[in-house]
């Protein structure tokens, strides 16, 4: 009985044992796995310009100088004439060529051997858009978008002179006064602003590799003309896009303000007005804007060319018929748009022609006329029917969305900066 009870032990004292002996080995098992543990390599990610490696190529970046062309830019690097006029004829329907504008960048891609062969040049036609021109075997040729990225920002300013001083007084972009300008072109005439009236806006910026390359959207403004709070927020359903007031109302009127976005009114609507070349009294049924010559004259409204051509004292000149009660006229022009001919469709805002100085007139100018019935009435103060407002269906959509932009527009401060520098 005792051997037995010792000899018990022994196997228990054996099995132990081995057990000790396996939980060892699967520690230095472990700890050699752990020994054996690769560390992690980060791969660095391929700088890509255009859609190539850039460490794949040597690259020469340039600017189009004057009077160049694609054949004097490829030249240069060995790119032979008869491959410049495949190339040519390869971008018809994708970039005229003849259409390389001076001071704009492009960049060859080039084999990274001692031969440095020309391999692709692209062409920046924008900050945006750019052309690529594969310049070996099938010599194809493609067009390509950058990657834009955008970033909403805020905007304000108090009127001191003009809405594009007070822009620059803010250290804002210029650009963004025309932006503001066609958000309000039916609502407030910018060439009458007054001291102290103001804006605020909430819009994007768009930016190409950290640059900026142009405003996109205006989503919500303010401005406070002649103590009237004017709203507008954007808003769309079905592809159609317009700005509307707090109350769902359309800004845009059937007329625009003015068929031009720069001029100085420089003789009014008039029963008797001196004329200045044939020192008569006669009227005057239109208002005279003056500009530069080239100024492009925008149609106020949509409708259909009814008439183009010579008009004696009113040299070259275009009326348009919008409806069965208003037509427009717009004379002394330097020249015509593309596309504009008796019976053309016109849309609001579109370039019709350009300012000149034909006909009877002292210098360049436009002399603009409106028509209701077929009587001449006053541009200046004519009252156009707003357009649809926001569908009522939709309203609780608007009414939450200018809900939430109107709190973003209120927190906006007020700030009035020096614009002495600007005046």
């Amino acid at each position: 009985m005792k051997f037995r009870l010792n000899q018990y032990r022994l196997n228990i004292i054996r099995f132990a044992g081995i057990i000790i002996l396996i939980g060892l080995a699967a520690g230095c098992s472990l700890f050699q796995k752990k020994e054996k543990i690769e560390p992690v390599i980060l791969v660095k990610q391929p700088v890509v310009r255009y859609g190539f490696p850039v460490d794949s190529f040597h690259i020469v970046k340039g600017t189009v100088g004057e009077g160049q062309f694609l054949s004097t830019i490829l030249s240069r690097y060995g790119v032979g004439l008869g491959t410049v006029d495949t190339l040519a004829r390869n971008s018809a329907r994708v970039f005229d060529v003849r259409k390389i504008k001076e001071g704009n960048s492009y960049t060859i891609f080039q084999s990274r051997d001692s031969q440095r062969k020309a391999l692709y040049f692209v062409y920046e036609n924008s900050p945006i858009i750019y052309t690529v021109f594969q310049l070996f075997d099938s010599l194809r040729v493609y067009s390509g978008l950058k990657e834009v990225k955008y970033r909403v920002k805020t905007a304000q300013g108090i009127i001191e002179s003009s809405l594009w001083n007070t822009m620059k007084a803010n250290n804002l972009d210029p650009m963004l006064a025309l932006n503001l300008e066609n958000v309000y072109a039916w609502t407030i005439d910018f060439f009458s602003l007054q001291k102290g009236d103001r804006f605020r806006f909430i819009y994007d910026e768009m930016f190409v590799d950290s640059t900026s390359v142009g405003i996109r959207n205006i989503y919500a403004a303010q401005f406070d003309y002649y103590g009237k709070e004017i709203y507008a927020f954007r808003f769309g359903k079905n592809d159609s896009v317009g700005y509307y007031n707090e109350k769902g109302e359309n800004l845009q009127k059937e007329f625009l303000k003015a068929p031009l976005d720069f001029y100085r009114i420089s003789s009014r609507f008039s029963g008797g007005r001196m004329h200045p070349i044939l020192r008569i009294v006669r009227p005057h049924h239109g208002v005279d804007y003056s500009a530069p010559k080239g100024t492009p004259v925008k149609s106020i409204g949509e409708g259909t060319v009814i008439s183009k051509g010579w008009a004696g004292g009113g040299g070259n000149t275009i009326k348009i018929r919008h409806n069965s009660v208003y037509t427009t006229q717009y004379m002394h022009l330097s020249g015509y748009a593309d596309g504009i001919s008796v019976g053309a469709r016109v849309r609001q805002g579109q370039v019709i022609g350009f300012v000149g100085s034909t006909g009877l007139s002292t210098g360049p100018h436009l002399d603009f006329r409106v028509y209701m019935g077929g009587s001449a009435v006053n541009p200046l103060t004519i009252e156009s029917p707003p357009a649809k407002p926001v569908d009522q269906k939709y309203m609780p959509e608007y009414i939450a969305l200018t809900d939430s932009l109107m709190k973003d527009l209120k927190k906006i401060e007020w700030k009035n900066f020096n614009t002495k520098s600007s005046n």
